[in-house]
């Protein structure tokens, strides 16, 4: 199988709608505020673009983010009307496009641009077409506001503050407040995750990407500053200590409590006490780098017809091959943040309809996702062979 190329093959194309829109914004924010100074609008239009900021944020940490990108739990349909609305008010896509954030960002190419310079390129992710998103096309929410999302968007965002405003006598000021002003918070609070979380702070579980945790950036972004927390993607957190600030984790946690959310997904406490103990010794031994995967083996060893035989007697079962072991990866298929399908098309079975099971190890190892420590130790606890060479 041929590997995707990497988007950056090629020069990328100027988005020029996009560009223009966000300039744009800026320009009538920047022209609005001198105008008319926060000294000069009534508080109650100050509270209001303060309260849009935040129910903003947690459209997309909440909503985009924790239920449609990591699948961190289920939510009912109230909920998930209310998380794609408040999405919609952040002005960055419909929760399909926002898959792309699945590509994540590293500071590797400037702070700048990996702040906002990408909003000015068309991106192509072509691994896209790889991550699992059955569940976004069977979600009726999900696809009205893919169809309607600009109406959506406009009217949640700049219309509907116009009217609030209207109800107090500052209309004008609703709209640069509520509208442009909250607009930009939202920007360049959810883009610091792209950036600032890249560049700045600790790295308590992971120093295999530039994922950082910050303070500054869990307070101005509803508790994602905890990035380096991504080490376990499908966790509802961003941080598991009860000290971290995290406020999308008390709603998520409140919601659960009233059973308007479920299947709630937490990390393994021994694989975050293990990372942690990996880490700390990383810290005081720069040499460190064995990992479960480094052990020897000492369970039953395969060949490739053996293990066809395996497969092809426990039809319930997935069973693929990464790194020269065969791994049962039937009771972590709920639990993949990219979804069960993946795994199964790397599921082991007999040539159907002419094509044969394919090697994960591509796929595993960076072709779809470089997997972290954890994610290896987990995969190294489900193997039931080594193949033979």
């Amino acid at each position: 199988m041929t590997p995707p190329s990497d988007q950056f093959h090629t020069p990328p194309k100027i988005w020029w709608s996009n560009a223009v829109f966000f300039v744009s914004v800026h320009i009538a924010a920047l022209a609005g505020t001198y105008h008319m100074p926060p000294t000069h609008v009534p508080r109650l239009t100050l509270l209001m673009s303060l309260v849009l900021w935040q129910l903003a944020d947690f459209g997309v940490t909440i909503g985009y983010h924790r239920l449609y990108s990591h699948r961190a739990f289920r939510a009912s349909l109230p909920v998930r009307i209310v998380l794609v609305a408040l999405g919609s008010i952040a002005f960055q896509g419909s929760v399909k496009t926002r898959l792309t954030s699945i590509h994540r960002y590293a500071a590797t190419r400037g702070l700048l641009y990996s702040h906002m310079g990408w909003i000015f390129f068309k991106p192509k992710y072509e691994r896209i077409e790889w991550v699992d998103r059955e569940d976004l096309d069977n979600d009726p929410v999900v696809r009205f506001q893919h169809m309607y999302y600009v109406q959506i968007a406009f009217i949640l965002g700049y219309v509907v503050p116009i009217l609030l405003g209207y109800s107090w006598g500052d209309p004008v000021g609703a709209f640069i407040y509520g509208g442009l002003v909250t607009r930009l918070a939202v920007w360049h609070c959810t883009f610091l995750v792209n950036s600032l979380a890249h560049w700045e702070g600790a790295q308590p579980y992971s120093d295999e990407n530039t994922s950082r945790g910050n303070l500054i950036l869990a307070l101005l972004t509803g508790g994602e500053g905890n990035h380096n927390f991504h080490a376990f993607p499908h966790d509802y957190r961003s941080g598991p200590s009860r000290f971290d600030w995290d406020p999308s984790k008390w709603i998520i946690a409140s919601l659960y409590h009233f059973g308007l959310v479920s299947s709630v997904r937490r990390a393994r406490p021994q694989d975050i006490k293990e990372a942690k103990r990996f880490m700390n010794q990383r810290t005081h031994d720069q040499n460190t780098t064995t990992t479960e995967t480094d052990k020897a083996w000492n369970g039953p060893e395969w060949r490739i017809e053996e293990i066809e035989e395996y497969a092809a007697s426990k039809p319930e079962k997935c069973i693929i091959v990464i790194d020269g072991f065969v791994v049962d990866v039937t009771a972590y298929l709920k639990e993949h943040p990219g979804g069960a399908k993946i795994l199964r098309n790397y599921s082991i079975r007999r040539h159907v309809d002419g094509e044969s099971w394919r090697d994960a190890s591509w796929a595993f190892d960076g072709g779809l996702n470089n997997h972290s420590r954890a994610a290896r130790r987990r995969m190294c606890e489900l193997r039931v062979a080594k193949l033979m060479s």
